[in-house]
């Protein structure tokens, strides 16, 4: 079983926080994990940026790679180079946009639903798929876990490093990474306060 953080993704969501949520992350970045994606998609841009300023340098302390979530302006703003988006945000991108995302950033990370997200991701320059969802979570009540071998299949015709999300866990991480995932993105294991984190 993987017993260490180094082939998970951090995905935020303060909400889930309970104390401060900048000592939370703190805690999460002394773990080492892959890297962060700053998810936050509630607060207003300035908020935003205010945050991931802050959030960037916890990251760069512990040579982690930090991930704006959509908001490509800020991060060029800020000289955050790694960015995350959806398929439905990069559709909506011009091409001229789309050459400038694969200029202007060195990881582009993109939420993928099926293959032809995972098409459409590679086609828009992307570096790596988030693929979800894998297992039931209470992230999206209701929405069915898409299973290990939905990894597999996507795995076996994907060359981007490919990350599942969705109820996972470190218990769970082995499970795609034999399917041929470089990792998972877990959220309220790094969220919420776990004898792990302490």
């Amino acid at each position: 079983m993987c017993n260490s953080y180094e082939h998970t993704i951090v995905i935020t969501n303060r909400h889930l926080v309970q104390g401060d949520f900048l000592k939370q992350l703190e805690k999460v970045t002394k773990l080492h994990p892959h890297a962060l994606i700053l998810r936050e998609k509630d607060l207003t841009d300035d908020a935003y940026e205010s945050l991931a300023k802050k959030v960037f340098d916890l990251c760069e302390r512990e040579d982690i790679t930090f991930f704006l979530h959509t908001k490509i302006e800020i991060a060029r703003k800020i000289g955050c180079q790694n960015i995350h988006l959806s398929i439905p945000v990069l559709k909506g991108l011009s091409e001229t946009e789309k050459k400038a995302l694969t200029e202007d950033f060195c990881e582009i990370s993109i939420s993928c639903h099926s293959m032809e997200d995972v098409e459409i991701a590679m086609a828009g320059g992307a570096t790596q798929i988030i693929l979800g969802t894998i297992f039931e979570t209470e992230c999206k009540k209701g929405v069915l876990g898409k299973g290990v071998e939905f990894v597999r299949e996507i795995c076996q015709k994907c060359p981007l490093p490919v990350y599942a999300i969705g109820g996972m866990n470190l218990q769970r991480l082995h499970l795609v990474i034999d399917a041929g995932a470089a990792g998972c993105c877990m959220m309220s294991g790094f969220m919420q306060t776990t004898k792990t984190l302490q």
